[in-house]
């Protein structure tokens, strides 16, 4: 009799810890869900792979391998001898590829390529975050044109005279110039500590005083003072569900163009996301003097590396390299080096499309506001240059012109 006791009363401490661990996982799961509907789909999709790793006996070893790569494992010993190698492998791969066609890939873990020094000065309103200054410093592994370095991850080969070629897109005479959007609108900024904030995810926030779409706004105003018609769509494309979000955004591209033809640039306005080695964010900032702290940026080109049509990225990295030089002629710091990606990123709409990245997760919501208002003032500059340029070479010359054929002598 004691002994049925003891077995029942085991046998209720394990359905307790079971049902313990099996609502902690739930809660881990649907944690970035903001409703019911997202929750629910949360679990949809995590449920079938944990019945998987049940099955494979692989539930808690936690180092990210997936289904597939476990089971092949499991089938050699020596491959199993080495599971902790293939994992690290198959995690610094997540970390070099972008998902299909554009989709955020996970965080940049310190160091990256560039070298990155300790800040001069201090920090303005500092928000607590590590910062560095992160700059290239070797050419080795990039295409050097000027002060602009391209990180090259496709198969394509550049060179500087492709580079340095004038880039196709050109202001307009009428009707908006310039679409600003933002695909992961809700990708967020860390503010000082003490200001209330409510997050929908790890760094992401519906709360526009502290995302990327504050930074479009200030974008929006220093062209508009320049005299360029812009467009702002303020659409949280990641919101409330992140998968998708490239499609949402080209949907809502291709709907602009059609309806306002005279769009000839778009700027799609991120934040990135640097971490070190135990998951701590990082800033990346650039001192301006009088100016203040801003936020360190980089533009990521697309091609068609990935397979699908874009046929016309190069004119988009020519007019990133012209960007970026002007930038940098003026703020030597402020731009990281431009990447080129195997993803089109949906510049393949026009031959004015940029990816534009401010800052980091890490970096305040006023450094990168600096930062954005700093680009657009250069990226006018650039525009306008150009288009002024354009209309002194068709204005006629003054002074004498050529003879009419058959002009005599002039009048005495």
């Amino acid at each position: 009799m004691k002994q049925k006791k003891s077995l029942r009363s085991a046998l209720r401490r394990l359905e307790a810890a079971l049902l313990a661990a099996g609502t902690l996982w739930i809660a881990a799961v649907t944690a970035g869900s903001d409703t019911a509907a997202a929750a629910v789909s949360a679990l949809a999709a995590a449920l079938p792979e944990r019945a998987l790793r049940w099955e494979l006996g692989d539930l808690g070893t936690g180092d990210g391998l997936s289904p597939a790569a476990a089971l092949t494992i499991g089938e050699s010993s020596l491959l199993l001898s080495a599971r902790g190698d293939v994992a690290a492998l198959q995690a610094l791969e997540r970390q070099e590829q972008p998902e299909e066609d554009g989709e955020t890939q996970a965080p940049i873990v310190m160091p990256v390529e560039e070298t990155p020094v300790e800040p001069a000065a201090p920090i303005a309103a500092d928000n607590g975050v590590p910062a560095k200054t992160l700059i290239p410093t070797d050419p080795s592994g990039y295409t050097v044109c000027g002060r602009v370095y391209v990180s090259n991850s496709t198969e394509h080969a550049l060179s500087v005279s492709e580079l340095q070629a004038p880039f196709a897109a050109a202001l307009g005479e009428e009707g908006p110039q310039i679409l600003i959007l933002h695909t992961h609108g809700s990708e967020a900024y860390t503010p000082v500590p003490g200001t209330e904030i409510v997050w929908s995810g790890d760094y992401r926030t519906t709360d526009y005083r502290c995302n990327v779409v504050r930074v479009g706004d200030e974008m929006a105003e220093v062209l508009g003072e320049a005299g360029i018609s812009v467009l702002h769509d303020r659409t949280l494309y990641d919101y409330p569900n992140y998968t998708g979000a490239y499609d949402r955004a080209l949907t809502a591209i291709r709907g602009y163009l059609e309806k306002y033809p005279s769009i000839r640039f778009v700027l799609d306005v991120h934040r990135d996301a640097i971490e070190d080695g135990q998951g701590n964010q990082h800033k990346v900032v650039s001192e301006l003097g009088d100016q203040g702290t801003a936020a360190q940026m980089s533009l990521v080109m697309g091609s068609d590396g990935s397979g699908l049509e874009h046929p016309l990225w190069l004119e988009n990295l020519r007019l990133a390299a012209a960007v970026q030089q002007d930038v940098l002629e003026h703020y030597p710091t402020l731009m990281r080096p431009v990447l080129l990606r195997n993803s089109r990123y949906n510049q393949h709409a026009t031959t004015g499309s940029l990816l534009l990245e401010v800052g980091a997760a890490g970096n305040s919501p006023e450094e990168a506001v600096l930062a954005g208002r700093l680009f657009a003032e250069r990226f006018a500059a650039v525009l306008l240059e150009k288009r002024d340029g354009a209309e002194s070479a068709e204005a006629p010359e003054s002074g004498d012109g050529p003879e009419e054929e058959g002009g005599g002598e002039a009048a005495s």
